[in-house]
């Protein structure tokens, strides 16, 4: 019990890396944009994250007491670099007409390309580690709640020792649940997804709700990448660190049904596979079959969602497809 106990909350940092990552994805999918490139996109959250906090640190000699700062700049620095490259996908898939697959597919080389680029030129310009002051990595890494309220037996460390951005995460998800199920905006982005022949009768812009949900949703996906490289990778730079994990993102949201709820427990089950074989330790079985393990999950939930043939487990009707207007 106690093993598995420490591997669920050890679960919860890598999580809150894919949740980011997911309900951004989410977001962009139910436009009807099916965006391969949030693997590229979290590289340039993580890198730009860290530039952001390092440079501000370097500027003022920020501390852990106004850490809060460099936390806000770190999420803001992330979000702009998954905006930007979102708007590039943008204006190609929806603008120019692009393949989605293809065009998703050079963002996530790009991304990458750009992300390294990024943390090893600042890694060159510094003479070594580019790495935050530990006063700073403590403010990453430090709890929203009072210790007296992580100290509490087995639920203290459990619901309050996680960083502030699985909380936030957790609001995410909640408000993008609120937000398609409740508001009339939320509304008209799924019916742009499911059929945007019909919105377009009916008076919605459909440019303007595909643009704004592919370009939030990749800014949402890059804090995922900023998340990792200053929890998971102790805020210091890492250029292989993010490898895989966009592709994880994209198989959680097929995993969580297009749900921004589902991603909540999902990223942390999707996290516990991910690091099992750090935790339990079977010795016939290779590490290579571990960290498979979710995407086996991911295949068998697509096989049985299509068995079912259930309208409420379906993508959306146009995910991936361009809309011609003219053949409306």
């Amino acid at each position: 019990m106690t093993t598995l106990f420490n591997l669920l909350v050890a679960a919860v940092t890598f999580g809150t890396v894919l949740m980011f990552g997911t309900l951004g994805e989410i977001l962009t999918e139910k436009s009807g944009n099916l965006n391969l490139g949030v693997e590229g996109i979290m590289y340039m959250g993580g890198a730009f994250g860290l530039a952001g906090a390092f440079y501000y640190e370097k500027l003022v000699g920020v501390d852990a007491s106004v850490g809060f700062v460099a936390i806000l700049i770190a999420i803001l620095a992330a979000f702009l670099a998954g905006a930007a490259a979102s708007l590039i996908f943008s204006f190609l898939t929806i603008t120019l007409r692009t393949n989605q697959n293809v065009t998703g597919l050079a963002l996530t080389i790009f991304g990458t390309g750009v992300g390294q680029f990024t943390g090893e030129l600042m890694r060159v310009k510094e003479g070594g580690y580019v790495a935050l002051s530990n006063g700073l990595k403590d403010a990453f890494n430090a709890s929203i709640f009072p210790k007296f309220m992580q100290d509490i037996p087995f639920l203290g460390k459990l619901l309050f020792s996680h960083t502030s951005f699985f909380y936030l995460a957790i609001v995410v998800a909640i408000l993008m649940y609120l937000f398609f199920a409740k508001t009339k905006t939320g509304l008209y982005l799924r019916a742009v997804g499911e059929s945007p022949a019909t919105a377009d009768a009916a008076g919605i812009n459909i440019t303007k709700y595909k643009y704004l949900a592919t370009i939030i949703g990749g800014g949402i996906s890059a804090i995922g990448g900023m998340v990792y490289i200053m929890t998971t990778a102790g805020c210091v730079w890492n250029h292989e660190g993010l490898s895989g994990v966009g592709w994880l993102a994209v198989a959680l949201v097929i995993f969580c049904l297009w749900k921004p709820m589902n991603a909540i427990w999902g990223s942390i089950l999707f996290g516990a596979l991910m690091i099992m074989y750090l935790r339990v330790i079977i010795l016939f079985i290779p590490t290579e079959i571990y960290k498979i393990l979710p995407y086996v999950v991911t295949v068998i939930v697509l096989i049985l969602s299509s068995m079912r043939n259930n309208k409420e487990k379906q993508p959306p009707a146009s995910l991936g497809l361009n809309y011609f207007r003219e053949d409306r």
